[in-house]
């Protein structure tokens, strides 16, 4: 399986294309061994699929946009709407800006959050 979707912007926000994080280098993809995501130079991850342990949408208040976080949790966005969390363990390595950073809990804004939560479903047996 296969699946793409790219990285959710609204308002404002879209002037971070300024910083170079736009709708088209700014994307998530799923496909059977690994879960991509990234937005333009400011972050990118490549996750194993068998470290997704959930994911669902994100209720907490989140503050800020762009690439935020500390101690392997890291929020992702150009929208306050469209938040997926995704649970992973092991934890895993991503790229902010360049520095390798702990990935453990992502939060990211997508254009289709139903697609992502079921494309990182298990498979069923």
């Amino acid at each position: 399986m296969t699946f793409s979707t790219t990285i959710r912007f609204t308002g404002l926000n879209r002037a971070m294309a300024v910083l170079g994080a736009r709708r088209a280098n700014s994307s998530v993809a799923v496909d059977d061994g690994s879960l991509v995501v990234r937005m333009g130079w400011l972050f990118r991850s490549e996750i194993p699929r068998a470290s997704v342990r959930s994911a669902g949408p994100e209720t907490r208040r989140m503050i800020g946009w762009g690439v935020h976080g500390w101690r392997g949790r890291w929020l992702v966005n150009g929208s306050m709407s469209g938040l997926i969390r995704i649970d992973l363990d092991p934890e895993t390595r991503a790229r902010t800006c360049g520095v390798p950073v702990r990935l453990r809990e992502l939060i990211v804004s997508v254009d289709d959050p139903e697609g992502l939560i079921a494309a990182l479903r298990p498979p069923s047996v």
